[in-house]
C-alpha cells in the first residue's frame, strides 16, 4: 500500500504538459567580481540552433530541442520534451554586453556576463556566440 503512494504522488503525474521544451536554468552572482553566470542544460541541442541575445538587462535564450527522426518505431513511452523554447532572464545589475561569452559542453550551455564597469549611454542587444568544447 504504502509503495502505491509513493508512487500515485509522483511529480511528474500531476504536472500539466508544458506543450514544448523548456529547459532548466541555475543564474549565479560571483561575490568578488560581480558576474553573473547562467548554466543551461541543452541535451542533445546543436548549439549552433541557439540563440542568445543580452542588453544590458536581459538575457534572451532561443533554439529548439528536436526529437531524432525514426521510422518503424512504436513507442511505449515518451517522457523526452521536445520543440521550440524561449527563456527570458531578468538580470538584477548591468552587464558588459560586449564582453560576454558562451560555452556549450556536454549538453551544458555556460555564460558568463561579465558585470558592467559603468553604465552604457545607449541601450544596445548583442548576439552572443556559443564556443563549442570537449
Amino acid at each position: 500500500m504504502e509503495e502505491l503512494f509513493t508512487e500515485l504522488w509522483q511529480t511528474p503525474r500531476f504536472i500539466r504538459r508544458r506543450g514544448g521544451f523548456r529547459p532548466s536554468v541555475d543564474v549565479y552572482r560571483s561575490e568578488r567580481s560581480g558576474e553573473v553566470t547562467i548554466v543551461v542544460e541543452l541535451p542533445g541541442v546543436d548549439p549552433q540552433k541557439v540563440e542568445i541575445l543580452a542588453d544590458e538587462h536581459t538575457l534572451l535564450l532561443v533554439g529548439e530541442g528536436r526529437r531524432p527522426r525514426c521510422t518503424g518505431r512504436v513507442y511505449q513511452q515518451m517522457e523526452i520534451d521536445y520543440g521550440r523554447f524561449q527563456r527570458q532572464i531578468a538580470l538584477e545589475q548591468d552587464v558588459d554586453i560586449d564582453a560576454c561569452r558562451a560555452t556549450y559542453r556536454r549538453g551544458i550551455l555556460t555564460i558568463v556576463l561579465p558585470a558592467a564597469e559603468k553604465k552604457p549611454a545607449t541601450p544596445a542587444r548583442v548576439t552572443i556566440p556559443i564556443k563549442t568544447t570537449k
